[in-house]
């Protein structure tokens, strides 16, 4: 077995990485505006569900499947975004009415803010991936993740645990 074969598990794996490399970097550049943060994670998601399941499929076209996934997902996805983005605002403000509270109010409006904080994470987590692999409408997209999240609730804490690291590392080492 030559190590350097266009066929090699060598060159197979860098294929893919390569892959994975472009669509983050699509990825980045499709999310400059922010309101298409939401389409593009949904093509993301579902080139790397492609990459993953999809052994048969043609080398050298990553960026025309995530153009292709880009548009065929924009309405809903942006919806998703929108209704996250709203979700997040609201969070922003309680968050600051809360902290800005004194006394008991002040304990349990905080309480209340990180077990929202947690509910909406937990959901996020499924959203666009959800979008990605199937065509429900908006509503069923929403109650399938949060289903979905207690659902498979060990991996749903895993995953989160995962990201918070990462983010941890990234942000402060």
């Amino acid at each position: 077995m030559r190590l350097f074969d266009l066929n090699s598990p060598l060159m197979v794996a860098l294929g893919k990485l390569a892959d994975i490399i472009i669509c983050n970097i699509m990825f980045c550049l499709f999310s400059l505006p922010v309101i298409t943060i939401g389409a593009s994670l949904t093509a993301l998601y579902h080139c790397m569900q492609e990459l993953i399941y999809d052994d048969e499929r043609d080398e050298g076209m990553i960026i025309r499947e995530f153009w292709q996934h880009f548009r065929q997902n924009f309405k809903q996805a942006t919806v998703l975004w929108l209704i996250c983005l709203l979700m997040i605002a609201f969070l922003y403000a309680y968050y600051w009415v809360s902290h800005s509270l004194g006394g008991a109010y002040a304990r349990i409006y905080q309480t209340t803010f990180y077990a929202l904080v947690l509910v909406f994470l937990f959901g996020f987590i499924y959203i666009f991936p959800l979008q990605a692999r199937y065509r429900n409408e908006v509503r069923y997209t929403l109650r399938n993740a949060w289903l979905l999240s207690v659902a498979a609730l060990p991996w749903t804490v895993l995953s989160l645990a995962l990201i918070i690291l990462f983010v941890y590392v990234t942000v402060f080492m």
